[in-house]
């Protein structure tokens, strides 16, 4: 959807002329280019024409499927290469064809500092250097020597492992050392509550925990006396050398140390257990959206499957690309990413959502953030951040005069026009968006969208203004992350691509909320994703695993999603509901709240939304967390005053906003029974700190019904 234009008719007219112009003298040149490098869009042939066609067949010619991906019609990818069939072994290849190229990359902490806001609260700010790297070389041997010392401290091939830490370097040198040495790795969100740790470690029967410091004294030390199995805590940071006052029997070593023991001559000398293909890798706790995290068992196979299929929709992917890690490596997507960069010998340089960019709420006032550091080619965003890029950047562009806002809509819209018949526009890139491109420090080539669904509207955003593909994703844990990505030169919005060569899709009726593969004019039903990838089950649950995994004729696992979604003609898939979030009103009609949810997102005066529906009521309503510039201004209109906390509070202030998420609601076509009737203005944003959202910011509905109980009531009248 282009912006509105409501611009001057001369600025118009010189604008069309300057483009006229432009694409006369560039035209021959493309043409020429274009048809010498033939179909192929990585070499620069037609991508509007590759986008058209099939991604993905129905092997079985029913409308069900299963669905491959067209260049794995006749058998599955299970690997990168022969041989390469357990993560060890993927790293290993690695670091023999790049020994010396830069690994993992850490900002140097130069100096921090508390800064206090014009609102009196106090923000902790730091001012950070260039990058440490470790080479491939000096990171396998990192690697080696913890998992050697770790041995040494007796942690057994096949013993559970746990690592409840940040995203940082000291992560993947601890997930590489636990896959060559045989020890599943038990991860667990650093945001993750006491009680969910608790009932983690003592369900794994882990011995031994990866932490930091920070965690280890906020939140691991109070829940200590409940693991009474746990001997061994290894903090990654390197200071206190010394942890006095924890429980008996339970040792505190820095990582450096244990490295220190791995390296021994004596110790080097025991060698290893080398893991088998079928061996568990990681045992990945769920964030909890839905309740009590669920241990996820994910073999060497599957991840190696995984990443092999994820690696085949980034075209020349190679050494020379830059990856930022920042998401939480205890998500499946920022795993499978990093070691996708990995097996294909790429640099990845830590950063975290306080200090990504310039404007990060961490990064002192004129110095840099992380992507204008270290410019990443590579980027892997929960469409909550890049909402986020969106409505900065929309908001900046309100702020300008009328020239700029003219021209800047000028340029967006001749762009977009320009990406659907699949040509490229330097100039624009160079002179318009040059400046939003640099907020993810100005190179990046693929951005790969995960965890929830992203809307048109900022995918449309992404694909213009940062000048770089968008491949929006669709996977789960269950599956290793892979399921389906999008082709880089397919821009179309709302689908999540075609599967992905190491797995196949079908689609099982659901005559409840009425998805049947018979349905026109597209199949619908069930998504059920099969094939290598597909994970070993949930640890200790064999109830949930006969409800969600089944193994058909042919020995091939298959994991039931609970997303409903629809195969199109050229056999992409597009996310349409989800079977929880599906509830049925009084009068009978069914409301997707996850529908809801997504399309009012895009509404400059949501920043985040919950909807709610009760069976026996005959209404949706909705917790909202409003766009504060927004509401501001929307109180300044209408004259009412007050603190943030006020006009939230403030009943006229709850009318006001839904008349605004109304008419959004209208304009966006949702049902009349669909709009939410009655809404909360939430004055506190939802973070993983909260309690309310995951670290993928997934929406805790249970927590958040919990948390707003006092208003449902409210809102349904006191029922």
């Amino acid at each position: 959807m282009k912006m509105k234009e409501d611009l001057n008719p001369m600025l118009l007219l010189l604008f069309h002329l300057a483009v006229s112009i432009y694409t006369l003298i560039t035209l021959l040149p493309s043409y020429l280019l274009s048809w010498l490098s033939g179909p192929d869009p990585t070499a620069g042939g037609s991508e509007a024409q590759w986008a058209q066609r099939p991604k993905a067949r129905s092997v079985s010619g029913r409308p069900e499927g299963p669905y491959r991906a067209v260049a794995a019609t006749k058998r599955l990818a299970t690997m990168l290469q022969p041989g390469l069939d357990t993560m060890d072994k993927v790293f290993e290849h690695s670091v023999r064809r790049f020994p010396h190229r830069d690994c993992l990359g850490t900002r140097e902490v130069i100096s921090e500092e508390d800064e206090r806001q014009s609102n009196g609260k106090v923000f902790r700010k730091v001012i950070l250097g260039e990058y440490r790297w470790l080479s491939y070389e000096e990171t396998q041997a990192a690697a080696s020597h913890l998992g050697s010392g770790l041995a040494a401290l007796g942690q057994r091939p096949h013993n559970n492992i746990a690592i409840f830490c940040e995203t940082r370097a000291e992560w993947m040198i601890s997930a590489q050392a636990c896959f060559m040495y045989s020890f599943p790795l038990v991860t667990f969100y650093s945001t993750l509550g006491g009680p969910a740790i608790a009932h983690g470690l003592k369900e794994s029967q882990v011995t031994h925990i990866i932490t930091s410091k920070e965690l280890l004294e906020t939140r691991l030390k109070a829940i200590l006396i409940e693991v009474p199995r746990l001997q061994h805590i290894i903090v990654v940071d390197s200071t206190p050398t010394a942890w006095p006052g924890y429980p008996r029997g339970i040792s505190v070593h820095n990582m450096a140390a244990v490295q220190e023991l791995g390296a021994r001559p004596e110790n080097v000398a025991r060698g290893h257990q080398q893991a088998l293909p079928a061996d568990i890798a990681v045992i990945m706790y769920t964030s909890g959206s839905t309740g009590i995290p669920k241990g996820v068992m994910i073999s060497h196979s599957n991840i190696v499957a995984g990443v092999t299929g994820m690696a085949e929709r980034i075209p020349n992917l190679c050494e020379e690309d830059t990856y930022i890690g920042y998401l939480p490596l205890a998500h499946v997507l920022e795993l499978s990413a990093e070691l996708v960069s990995i097996s294909h010998g790429c640099r990845i340089g830590y950063s975290s959502p306080q200090t990504l960019a310039d404007q990060s709420t961490k990064i002192k006032k004129g110095s840099q953030g992380d992507t204008s550091v270290l410019q990443p080619t590579l980027m892997a965003a929960v469409p909550e951040i890049m909402d986020r890029i969106y409505k900065n950047v929309m908001s900046k562009v309100e702020e300008m005069n009328s020239v700029q806002r003219t021209l800047f809509i000028l340029a967006y819209n001749y762009k977009l026009e320009q990406l659907a018949k699949g040509y490229s526009t330097p100039l624009c890139d160079k002179l318009v968006f040059r400046k939003v491109r640099s907020l993810l420090g100005g190179r990046t080539r693929v951005l790969l969208s995960g965890g929830a669904p992203l809307s048109a509207t900022t995918q449309r955003f992404m694909n213009v203004c940062l000048c770089c593909p968008v491949g929006q994703g669709y996977g789960l844990t269950e599956t290793c992350g892979a399921g389906s990505i999008s082709q880089l030169w397919d821009y179309s919005t709302g689908r999540v691509g075609g599967p992905l060569v190491c797995c196949e899709i079908k689609l099982k009726d659901w005559l409840e909320g009425g998805y049947r593969s018979t349905d026109k004019p597209h199949p619908r039903g069930e998504i059920v994703i099969g094939g290598p990838n597909v994970t070993m089950g949930y640890y200790k649950n064999e109830a949930e695993n006969q409800a969600d995994f089944f193994v058909d004729e042919c020995g091939q696992r298959w994991f039931c999603t609970g997303d409903i979604g629809e195969i199109h003609p050229d056999g992409c898939l597009k996310i349409i509901d989800r079977k929880k979030d599906l509830v049925k009103l009084q009068a009978g009609e069914y409301v997707s709240l996850g529908k809801v949810e997504a399309i009012l997102k895009n509404c400059p005066f949501i920043d985040n939304i919950c909807a709610y529906a009760n069976s026996d009521e005959s209404y949706v309503i909705g917790f909202v967390v409003p766009n504060q510039k927004k509401l501001l201004a929307l109180a300044e209109q209408h004259a009412i005053r007050g603190s943030w906390e006020e006009l939230c509070q403030n009943p006229a202030m709850e009318e006001l906003s839904l008349r605004v998420i109304t008419e959004a609601a209208v304009a966006a076509k949702l049902e009349r029974f669909e709009i939410p009737r009655k809404i909360h203005l939430s004055p506190e944003p939802w973070t993983p700190e909260t309690g309310l959202v995951t670290d993928a910011f997934k929406l805790k509905r249970k927590e958040l019904k919990v948390h707003y109980q006092v208003h449902i009531e409210r809102m349904y009248g006191g029922k």
